[in-house]
């Protein structure tokens, strides 16, 4: 973890909550422990041999359980978990907001899987190194990620993301560390992402635009192809509208023809012709 980014974080933390430690215990902090024992399978009983709860009564107990780092030795307030290849299955671990001020997860190297949680930033709002990969974690990668502030460390690689990346994962203003290599995400790399190497990319077939060599396909393409569809649909309905109006034309003219010709055959004496107009008129019968 970059040494600047702790040190911001831990201003942070004196300045705002300068007095939860003095009057608020770190029960939350404990029971995190709990839930995340509970939760997740471990076939190695790495968890089962060393957390023990059984030592509540001592300052800083938890802080001498494998994998736990705490803010100091005398209290149980954790400051990260390094639960890096401990053999650990099972979904994402819930109840992480109870360690209200963990800086730092690592679960690399396990067999987690499942999605994470869509509003994953409500559970570690001061996390600055998150580390999930070598798992078989699946689903989209959550755009709340964006919202954590201090992310400087972001490892997603190895999974089974798929969707696209978020734009907001940009958002994070001193994230120096991203990878989602060896997945199975599409679409454009985010503009805000493209300052990162090609090989924190790879290895993800729909993934396309730079830093990668692979081309995306202009957009513009599929809204031109939908217009012509929409023009070849519209002119078949006017082709329609012109044959049904030549039919009833044709149709009438005709009724119209029939119809004059039977009046003036059978009932010559019902026309009157004016006198301009004899010269041009002649006997039918005699």
């Amino acid at each position: 973890m970059p040494g600047y980014t702790r040190l911001v974080v831990w201003l942070l933390l004196l300045s705002s909550c300068s007095s939860y430690f003095g009057h608020v215990t770190s029960d939350s902090d404990v029971q995190c422990l709990k839930d995340l024992k509970q939760s997740v399978i471990d076939p190695n009983g790495v968890l089962e041999a060393s957390w023990s709860f059984s030592n509540n009564g001592i300052g800083g107990y938890i802080c001498r359980f494998t994998s736990v780092e705490c803010w100091h030795p005398d209290q149980n307030r954790v400051l990260g978990l390094r639960l890096g290849n401990l053999g650990l299955e099972g979904p994402f671990p819930p109840g992480l907001q109870l360690c209200s001020f963990m800086t730092a997860l690592d679960v690399s190297g396990n067999n987690f899987s499942g999605p994470l949680p869509e509003h994953i930033f409500e559970q570690m709002a001061y996390i600055t190194y998150l580390d999930l990969s070598n798992n078989s974690f699946s689903g989209v990668i959550p755009a709340s990620i964006g919202n954590m502030t201090y992310l400087s460390t972001l490892a997603l690689q190895h999974n089974q993301f798929d969707g696209g990346i978020p734009a907001q994962l940009g958002n994070t203003s001193q994230l120096i560390s991203f990878n989602v290599a060896d997945n199975s995400l599409s679409g454009p790399v985010p503009d805000s992402l493209q300052r990162f190497p090609a090989a924190k990319f790879t290895c993800n077939p729909g993934l396309c635009g730079p830093p990668l060599d692979k081309r995306c396909k202009k957009r513009f393409r599929v809204r031109i192809h939908i217009r012509l569809v929409r023009v070849r649909v519209m002119f078949v309905r006017i082709q329609k509208l012109l044959h049904s109006i030549n039919d009833a034309s044709i149709i009438g003219a005709s009724a119209g023809f029939i119809l004059g010709f039977v009046v003036a055959f059978y009932f010559p004496h019902k026309f009157l012709f004016c006198g301009r107009l004899q010269p041009y008129t002649f006997r039918v019968c005699g």
